[in-house]
């Protein structure tokens, strides 16, 4: 069951209004008049065309970026996750993310045995002393959201994280990534172009527009947890967003 439930209506982790961005004068723009609310503890999945605005999105309110134009507002602290773990390849596990608690100001007596507790988390046990090539790209990517997690991230932002493992990787990690949403309660923001992937993981699934993007269409996602991808519900609901996207993707060509 999503922690949201537990929350408010009027709750929200992250309120983005009217929001707009370019990128100078002449430039199209990336986004245009886009509003978000998402409420604490829930999982949401953005899907859209390549080069409507995504990952424009995620960087503004990880405050990587600033908008042109509106407002956004993040209650708690965000943390990112990538496609690539990013993780500094002369480090090991541990030190990958001791480092992240380093940053976070977590006092160098307590950093060791918080990472030991983060990489127990993604169940990464017995690989803390490995460095990134010694890992599989599932692996990786386990490593990478120990990291986000030791960011002390109220809000997770996750940019295509498993669009780049094969299909058996990507459903183990389906599978982790819910479990330590569940436990930890941290707000999702899962940006994909995989739309199986956005209903097998999403409370809810926005369908964004061709640039400039904006939301144009939220579908909820009312099927118990765990879900399959397969899974005739899931397949289905897929089946209906996977059509409106498909509107929206031939009204921007035509």
């Amino acid at each position: 069951m999503s922690t949201a439930t537990t929350q408010t209506s009027t709750a929200t982790a992250i309120t983005v209004q009217a929001v707009g961005k370019s990128y100078g004068p002449g430039q199209s723009l990336a986004l245009e008049d886009f509003s978000l609310a998402v409420r604490p503890g829930e999982f949401v999945c953005l899907v859209g065309a390549s080069g409507c605005g995504k990952t424009t999105l995620l960087n503004l309110i990880a405050g990587l970026d600033k908008p042109s134009d509106g407002a956004l507002r993040v209650d708690g602290k965000p943390g990112l996750m990538f496609q690539e773990s990013a993780l500094f390849p002369w480090l090991t596990v541990q030190a990958n993310i001791e480092l992240a608690l380093r940053l976070n100001k977590v006092p160098k007596k307590a950093r060791a045995a918080r990472a030991r507790e983060l990489i127990a988390q993604v169940h990464l046990s017995g690989a803390e002393h490995r460095r990134p090539h010694q890992l599989s790209g599932g692996m990786r990517q386990r490593a990478a959201l120990a990291r986000a997690l030791a960011q002390d991230a109220d809000v997770l932002l996750m940019d295509e994280p498993f669009g780049a493992l094969d299909a058996i990787t990507r459903d183990l990690l389906h599978d982790e990534l819910e479990r330590v949403w569940s436990q930890t309660g941290v707000t999702v923001l899962f940006v994909t172009h995989n739309v199986r992937e956005a209903v097998r993981l999403g409370d809810r699934v926005l369908v964004l527009s061709s640039r400039p993007g904006r939301v144009v269409e939220s579908f909820e996602v009312p099927l118990a947890r765990p879900r399959r991808m397969d899974s005739p519900e899931v397949v289905s609901i897929a089946g209906t967003v996977t059509e409106r996207l498909g509107e929206e993707v031939r009204r921007h060509a035509r």
